[in-house]
Formats: structure tokens, C-alpha cells, sequence
């Protein structure tokens, strides 16, 4: 399931990030994901699996809690 995709978008959109730009966060913590894979994500159209979402977490600089807010 996917239950933290707008909460991820909401969280670059905050901090100014284009799509691009968190991929670029992500490829750095050596998560291969695309832009398209992303979109995805923040449309809650791919899963998100709990690796992931620690990734996300780290790559946006917050608490994993804050993705399940």
C-alpha cells in the first residue's frame, strides 16, 4: 500500500524541491528511483515498501513519523 504518497508531496512542495530534486536526494542514498516512479508515489499509484520509506524520510530530512501524518 501507499498511505504516505501526498504527505511526500507536501513535504517537497514545503521545502521547495521539485520532483527532480528528491530524486537526486534519493539516487545519493543509493535508491535508484526516477521522476516518473516518484510521481507515482505522490499520486499513491506504485506501493511504497518500508525501506522506502525510511529513504524518503531521510532524502525529505524529517522524522518517519511525519510521513504517516
Amino acid at each position: 500500500m501507499n498511505l504516505v504518497g501526498p504527505k511526500v508531496r507536501e513535504l517537497r512542495e514545503k521545502q521547495q524541491l521539485t520532483q527532480e530534486e528528491l530524486v537526486t536526494k534519493c539516487n545519493l542514498l543509493e535508491w535508484d528511483i526516477s521522476r516518473g516512479t516518484l510521481a507515482k508515489i505522490e499520486a499513491q499509484v506504485r506501493r511504497v515498501t518500508d525501506e522506502e520509506v525510511v529513504l524518503l524520510a531521510k532524502a525529505l530530512r524529517v522524522d518517519i513519523n511525519e510521513l504517516y501524518e
